[in-house]
């Protein structure tokens, strides 16, 4: 069974779609279509009556559908479905909603915090999650390393099939979430005196047969849309 991504040509990269119940990491400069990706891999799910969380640290949910609205995939209707759970992690809500899980006996740190978001998704049985991203999330962790390995093991014992947004400008440059993840995507942005050239690799896909070539990806009226069968010439 593959989880298909909601991004036109990406699927045929990674034969025919995500593994499910897998943690995966998107990693590129600002500006790439990380973002964008995500939501329409949030739309792919609605679509399909998919239970779908999006959690995040540094935007409001009117601001990700007022984004996402420009595109024609949908995604301002689909986030209106019972299906759809947004959660902003500093918010007065969903500090409110976190603490419902606390445990007794978890510290302050990580501990506490990887507790409440596994037990918050847990409890609303999530096939999609998408968390936006681990620079934020590092600042909620003091020892950085060790506690960012406790948080994505916690998350790949999951059931949820998880796309986690990285801020990498060095794709040779990795870090613990490329390691311990299932699979690793970069996004590129090339510019060039004839204006910006976008790419996407494949780095990293457990279980399956990948195309790590650069492949053209661009915004178009319907989203991100990649051209599986043309490279992006260095």
């Amino acid at each position: 069974m593959r989880i298909p991504s909601g991004v036109s040509g990406f699927d045929e990269l990674i034969q025919g779609g995500f593994l499910p119940r897998r943690l995966y990491v998107l990693s590129g400069p600002p500006g790439s279509g990380k973002t964008t990706f995500t939501a329409q891999f949030m739309a792919e799910g609605l679509r399909n009556g998919e239970k779908c969380m999006y959690i995040t640290m540094h935007e409001t949910e009117d601001e990700l559908i007022n984004d996402m609205s420009g595109f024609d995939f949908g995604f301002e209707t689909l986030a209106s479905s019972e299906g759809f759970h947004f959660v902003n992690l500093v918010s007065p809500k969903g500090k409110h909603i976190l603490n419902q899980f606390s445990q007794s006996g978890s510290s302050s740190s990580v501990q506490s915090l990887t507790d409440k978001i596994v037990a918050f998704v847990n409890s609303r049985q999530v096939d999609r999650l998408v968390i936006d991203s681990t620079m934020l999330l590092r600042l909620f962790f003091a020892n950085g390393s060790e506690e960012m390995t406790r948080f994505l093991t916690a998350l790949k014992q999951g059931d949820a099939t998880t796309l986690l947004v990285s801020e990498m400008t060095d794709p040779s440059s990795y870090s613990d979430e490329h390691f311990l993840a299932h699979g690793v995507v970069f996004f590129h942005n090339y510019l060039e005196a004839t204006g910006m050239t976008r790419g996407i690799q494949v780095i990293k896909m457990r279980g399956s047969n990948i195309d790590c070539d650069i492949r053209p990806i661009e915004f178009s009226d319907n989203g991100l849309v990649v051209d599986p069968r043309s490279k992006v010439d260095l």
